[in-house]
């Protein structure tokens, strides 16, 4: 049996970034660039007007003169005006900046009449509202590093500078092994013995909340060769597989031998922690096994504290919660053995213990905002105390 400590540590080393791939820009939201960007062109390409106003080259023009307007130049336009000194052309916002002039006066700042210009703006300072080439980024400049989150502003950087693709650390491609005689679909009637089957659904909305999905779900009856079929196709096809169920040592817990069957490797079995002590952790070559217990609080706190810890490394994206130090409102007891994950709800200053912290009791997590961590060597908390809490919403 491992500690939490251990646990992660062993998830984080034995997880393997995945390979690279080119994605069109649009489909990269979320993910991480897997190598540098190098900007491929200068951002404005041209000198770029910042204002709606009038363009004119700042030392040809003396305070109370006017100045001629011989033009305009609006967004778009492709011909290149030549501005002799002491004229004036008509200018708007993201329009080339005329050969021949240097400043931008905006046009709240000037009186116009027929074509003559006034500027009414004592202040005004040569290059005003021009934005001169490459002032965003230049050619040839580092855009974004590698390991660049890729948010809706980042893709929308590379797309001004015409990237269409994007080289990213993919998300990985995870299944999820539901075991258990005991589990039936929601939906249909309940025979006697029998409860519906919730951690599937638990599980793809955790991961949805990351940006994830499931690739495929399996419902595998408590039989070892099935188990082992299921197992062994999973781990072919996909980078992450979970399975929930069947990880402790009873007659019908099949998960243990199946790993071995499959000759997936264990990292540890066990985990001196409540709830969740049972889980797994394996690899067979770069693919990564986690088995979580099967009661429902069980799973959705393995997933939390233990799933992200690989996902993160897979996709080279920080996934796990947050962690927070904040003041209990309340006390709460235990033993020095195992360490605790409890349901906590935090209003922004304090920390509330809910009740109903039994593994298989998911009515108070539906009403948790994080996990409160608690170490084996601790004893519990005061009012008061400070505490770690992994906030999950």
């Amino acid at each position: 049996m491992v500690t939490v400590q251990e646990a992660k540590q062993l998830i984080r080393e034995n997880s393997q970034k995945l390979d690279p791939v080119e994605i069109p820009l649009i489909q990269a939201a979320g993910l991480i660039l897997a190598q540098d960007f190098i900007a491929p062109i200068d951002i404005p390409s041209f000198p770029q007007s910042g204002m709606d106003g009038y363009a004119f080259a700042f030392d040809s023009y003396k305070p109370g003169s006017h100045l001629e307007i011989i033009g305009e130049m609006a967004a778009g336009v492709h011909e290149m005006l030549e501005i002799p000194a002491g004229k004036a052309v008509r200018i708007f916002t993201g329009a080339p900046v005329p050969n021949g002039t240097d400043t931008v006066v905006m046009q709240e700042k000037t009186s116009r009449k027929d074509q003559f210009l006034s500027i009414n703006f004592p202040e005004m300072k040569k290059g005003d509202n021009v934005r001169p080439k490459g002032s965003e980024i230049g050619k040839n400049a580092l855009a974004l590093p590698k390991g660049s989150l890729l948010s809706p502003a980042a893709l929308g950087f590379l797309a001004g500078m015409g990237a269409t693709n994007v080289w990213v650390y993919p998300a990985p491609s995870i299944a999820l092994l539901v075991t258990g005689n005991e589990l039936q679909q929601p939906g249909k009637p309940l025979a006697y013995g029998q409860v519906y089957e919730s951690n599937s659904i638990a599980i793809q909305a955790a991961l949805q909340k990351i940006g994830l999905s499931l690739q495929k779900i399996y419902t595998v009856h408590d039989s070892l060769e099935q188990l082992t079929n299921v197992l062994n196709e999973a781990i072919d096809q996909h980078d992450l597989i979970l399975l929930t169920g069947g990880i402790s040592v009873g007659d019908y817990d099949f998960t243990l031998p199946a790993t071995e069957s499959c000759k997936v490797e264990q990292l540890f079995h066990k985990i001196s922690q409540k709830p969740g002590k049972p889980i797994y952790a394996g690899k067979k070559g770069r693919k990564i096994v986690l088995a979580l217990p099967g009661n429902p609080a069980s799973v959705l706190t393995c997933f939390y504290e233990y799933v992200t810890e690989a996902v993160s490394v897979l996709m080279q994206k920080n996934i796990r919660p947050e962690i927070k130090i904040v003041p209990a409102a309340g006390p709460f007891t235990k033993k020095a053995a195992l360490a605790f994950f409890l349901k906590g709800y935090y209003d922004g200053e304090l920390l509330h213990f809910l009740p109903a912290q039994e593994s298989y009791k998911l009515n108070s997590f539906a009403q948790a905002n994080c996990l409160v961590f608690l170490p084996a060597e601790s004893i519990g908390v005061e009012k008061g105390d400070q505490v770690e809490i992994h906030l999950i919403q």
